[in-house]
């Protein structure tokens, strides 16, 4: 009597809860975390609010204590950074363009073709990550300079690709790769040609990937500041040397007009990101779980 009671009653445990030490370890590392990573910008902020009198004082104050939009007013009516701002813009655009295009047929390539070499050429393109910028920066200025490139939008332009394609690609691969292949078998059934099947079913399928990799690009571009300032000409520079042109001297840093302005140009990368987080998010993790 007391097996058989045993067997028809269903044993279930408990659910384990979470001990209050574990739990207050991990809000502390939230914290920790957060404050390091938004303290910055909320410095950036403050500074830039902030009179140029009251920018130093000791000790310091979170709370500003008297505000000013002088520095934003200086900053509207400055020609020379408003057409670092246009350069980046341009470049940042392109890049994005040409490293979602280029990108999106190698991923294709590597994904539903098989052919001797391949996964040797997808490690080539990976390990290409591996070179030191200050490298790449000597061979892409010989490079510029003895094809006439050198001062242009064009080698700017090139350089930021060759950083972000690999990343890109890889990216993408995982995304072609949770593509049905019975969809392109059905469409060659039907007549379609690769070229059609690739366009017309592949292409439409990753568009989460491809937003994805084209953010990833144009923050890439926009942000850079070595490239920026050693392969082009002054007036085809883009913003982070256009900054440093403008407001670091030899002798005295207008630190509240710099955070004004760098406050002013994430902007349009903030509202990128927002715009587009679904898209990022849902690009960057497709694939991942993909045998």
């Amino acid at each position: 009597m007391t097996a058989t009671l045993s067997r028809s009653v269903p044993i279930t445990r408990a659910p384990r809860r979470r001990r209050p030490r574990s739990r207050a370890a991990a809000w502390a590392a939230v914290v920790v975390i957060g404050f390091f990573g938004l303290a910055p910008i909320y410095w950036l902020v403050v500074t830039a609010f902030t009179p140029d009198e009251r920018a130093f004082t000791f000790p310091p104050s979170l709370v500003p204590t008297e505000i000013t939009f002088d520095h934003f007013t200086k900053l509207a009516g400055n020609e020379q950074l408003f057409g670092y701002l246009v350069n980046s813009v341009v470049v940042s655009v392109l890049t994005a363009f040409l490293s979602v295009v280029v990108s999106a047929y190698m991923a294709y390539a590597f994904s539903k073709f098989r052919y001797r070499g391949r996964k040797s050429l997808m490690h080539l393109v990976l390990a290409s990550q591996l070179f030191p910028q200050a490298l790449l920066l000597v061979t892409l200025y010989a490079v510029f300079s003895a094809s006439g490139l050198l001062g242009s939008y064009t080698a700017l332009i090139l350089s930021f690709t060759t950083f972000t394609l690999p990343l890109c690609v890889w990216m993408l691969k995982g995304i072609f790769d949770t593509v049905p292949s019975t969809l392109m078998e059905a469409a060659a059934i039907d007549g379609a040609s690769r070229w059609r099947t690739l366009h017309r079913i592949a292409l439409p399928l990753a568009a989460p990937g491809l937003v994805a990799a084209g953010l990833f690009a144009f923050v890439r571009a926009w942000n850079d500041f070595i490239f920026a300032l050693t392969l082009t000409d002054p007036d085809r520079q883009t913003l982070p040397p256009g900054l440093v042109h403008t407001y670091l001297g030899e002798f005295q840093t207008a630190w509240p007009d710099l955070m004004a302005a760098s406050f002013v140009v994430s902007l349009p990368v903030i509202a990128a990101f927002m715009f587009l987080q679904r898209y990022l998010v849902g690009g960057l993790t497709a694939g991942a779980v993909k045998g």
